[in-house]
Parts: C-alpha cells; structure tokens; sequence
C-alpha cells in the first residue's frame, strides 16, 4: 500500500474509534439518564396513588404532598444523590414510597467492594474502576476510607456466615487438616469431602501455633456444628504431631490417620545435605508410588536404615508416623483417587488463594484482620470447586473400605469390653 493510501486509511480507523468512543458515552449517559428519569415518574406516580391528583378536591384524602428532598440511591458502586418526591399523613407522619423502599434496600455496595477486592483493585483505585455517571449527578461513597469501611462490613458479615454454618447435612467420610502461617499467626483450615466427592471448607481456626489445643478447638467446634464425630473417617494431616494427637483426642480410634507423603517428603529432604537428595527423594517416590503397601513400607524401612548412621535426624522424621503414610494404599483405592487423598494439596491449592489475595496487604493489623481476609478467600475460592479426581469410580470403594475399619475397630472395642 502506497503511502497516502496507507495514512488515509489510519486516519478512517481513528476517526471510527474516536466514534466509537462517543457513541459509548453518549449511550451510556443515555441509559443513565433514562433510567432515573423513569424511578423519578415511578416515584411521582406512587406519590399520586397515595395522595391523589395534583390540585383535586378529595375529602378521603389520607395524605398530602410534601415537595422534594434529596436521597441517595445505588449506581454502579456508588452513592448518587436523587430528588425524591415526599408526601405525609394528615397527622404529619412521613409516607414511604414502595418503590423508594424497596430500591433503598437494595444495597450492592458491599458486595461491589468485595468483589472488587477479589479480583485486584484496591481501595485507592476504586474510583477509577467505576463507569463514570453523567455530569452534574452528585456522587459519594468511592473514597479509600468509604470503601474500606463497605470491605470490612461485608467480610465481617461472611466470616460471621461462614464460621456458623450447619455442617449436620453434610455425609463426610474425608477430612484434610494444613495449616498457613501469616506473619506471627497460624490459621488452621479444615476441609472436608462428602460420599460424592465435593469439597466443602469446614472451618478455618486462628492461633499462635499449629498446636494440638489449636487444632483440638477447631475440631471441637466443627463437632459442635454438626460434624458427625461418631464414624470412622478418613483423616488426612500433614506431619504435625500436635494434629495427629488432636484428632484422636476428638474422633478416637474411628479416625484413619494419613499423613501427608509430600509433607514427609519435604520434612525428610529438609534434613539432608544437597548430594544425598537425589538418591533418597527417588527411593521416596518408589515407595510412594507402588501399590503394594507391605513393599512399600520394606522400602521405606530400608531407607531409614540406610540414612540412620550419616543422618540420624532425616532417619527420625522418615521412622515418625511411617506406618500413617501408607493409610489410603491399604484401602485398595483406584490410583488416581489414591494420589489425592494420599496428601493435603487439596488443602494447599485453598492456601494458596489466601496467599495469593494476603500478598496485596501491605499491612496486618490484628489475627481478626488475617481472619476475615483469610476467610474471604477461601469463600471465593470455594466457588469454583470440583469434585475431586478419581471420585466417580472410587467414592464408593472408600465408603465400603471406611465402613469395614468401622466394623472391626467394633469388634476389637467389644472383645476388650468382655475381657
């Protein structure tokens, strides 16, 4: 393309964007426009309805207009000033208008703020996030304070939500427990899978430290909502033995202790030099991986041996609750189901959320702050939750797997009785 031909046609399209734009803004003061000029003949006509015709005789007469007063309603995330027709009783009392009643109470601004926080914006940036109204319409409430003010109350309205809720209709048979440290706290997050295979967040406990009296409140208080604490369920941990020590305090011997492999994995590497890490994670992943939970177990026993001269400290974390690594290969599971319930990544990935929305505070200010923001991203999180892998074919070969530990932890429980 020749050259003038090339700046004419760059011209055409720039003009078409320069349109483009007007148009958008013009349709959009439009739309504006109109729609409050509608709520303002809605309201006129409830104002008629409640008090009559303009200037007509009516001895019923139960109110009479009262002129105009500015309101403010919700437009897109903001608070907009609207003249709103009054009228009052004969005995002087204020009269409500239906319509202004029921657009009052549809207050949007916390969920705007949450969900604009959700995805990145921040509190400065508020403003600047909003479609702009047309001028002369007075607006307020997209301040950094105003919005800050709108976040808190909607997470603290969640987290109230969210920390209360009945969990008696729920059919667990999995719990995953993991801890996310921020800062001086410890929030521990507690997740449970039903016989279909859906997750669902339980409850989330904020302490010092990932301890045992931690861990134990936070089951007690998943009991006391309504978890069902008197079947055996498959309880999977990281490596923490306060969790472990917790969990059979509150569910006794019907809870099925896994230990996380990934968690042993690391805590076991953590303790030796770079040049043996090679050797020992691949015989880690052998063991891990087989399906034979007795060659397993002979593997992993070889290798504690092996590491208990030169790495006593790394032969110790491998020995500590070995036998809860290999919990779900003895139940017989597919692989793919056996993999997910095998560690607490499912658990992990929900950290992560909290991690990932946690990075944008600059500054934490108190555990009940870390609590609500830890909360909001898990929520969020939560709606876009799937069934778990492996869950079609495999859900009900753990059910029949957890019911069978039930029946002979019975039988054991009743022959100790009788003895």
């Amino acid at each position: 393309m020749k050259e003038p031909a090339r700046k004419e046609a760059e011209r055409e399209v720039s003009m078409v964007h320069a349109l483009g734009e007007v148009v958008r803004r013009e349709l959009r003061e439009f739309v504006v426009t109109a729609g409050m000029a509608a709520l303002t003949t809605l309201l006129e006509r409830e104002r008629t309805e409640a008090c009559g015709p303009r200037y007509a005789h009516q001895p019923e007469r139960r109110a009479h207009r009262a002129g105009h007063a500015p309101g403010e309603l919700v437009l897109g995330g903001r608070r907009v000033t609207v003249r709103r027709p009054r009228a009052r009783t004969l005995d002087g009392h204020e009269v409500t208008l239906p319509s202004w009643r029921w657009f009052g109470a549809q207050d949007p601004l916390h969920e705007r703020a949450l969900t604009q926080m959700l995805v990145g914006v921040s509190t400065r940036r508020y403003a600047r996030s909003l479609e702009p109204v047309p001028e002369g319409v007075k607006t307020r409430g997209i301040s950094k304070s105003a919005v800050s003010r709108r976040f808190v109350a909607a997470t603290e309205a969640q987290m109230g939500q969210w920390l209360g809720r009945d969990l008696s209709p729920l059919e667990l048979c999995v719990l995953m427990l993991d801890g996310v440290h921020v800062e001086e706290h410890v929030l521990l997050v507690a997740l449970g899978i039903d016989v279909d295979g859906k997750k669902h967040v339980l409850g989330i406990r904020e302490g010092a430290t990932e301890n045992a009296s931690a861990c134990t409140a936070l089951l007690a208080d998943l009991r006391e909502r309504g978890m069902h604490t008197d079947r055996t369920m498959l309880v999977v941990l990281d490596g923490s033995k306060a969790l472990a020590k917790a969990v059979r305090e509150v569910f006794g011997p019907r809870a099925l202790i896994q230990r996380c492999q990934a968690h042993k994995t690391r805590n076991v590497l953590d303790q030796l030099p770079e040049d043996v890490r090679p050797s020992v994670r691949e015989t880690l992943r052998q063991a891990y991986s087989c399906r034979d939970a007795v060659r397993a177990k002979k593997l992993l026993i070889n290798l504690a041996r092996r590491l208990r001269d030169q790495h006593p400290g790394a032969a110790a974390s491998l020995d500590e609750g070995l036998d809860e690594t290999l919990t779900v290969m003895r139940l017989g599971l597919p692989r793919n189901l056996e993999r997910v319930l095998s560690t607490t990544n499912a658990v992990e990935n929900l950290i992560g959320s909290v991690r990932r929305l946690g990075q944008r505070v600059k500054r934490w200010r108190d555990g009940r702050m870390i609590l609500r923001w830890t909360v909001t991203a898990v929520a969020d999180a939560a709606t876009r939750f799937r069934r778990i892998l492996g869950a079609r074919e495999g859900m009900t070969k753990l059910v029949l797997a957890l019911r069978a530990q039930a029946a002979t932890s019975n039988a054991i429980e009743s022959r100790t009785k009788v003895a």
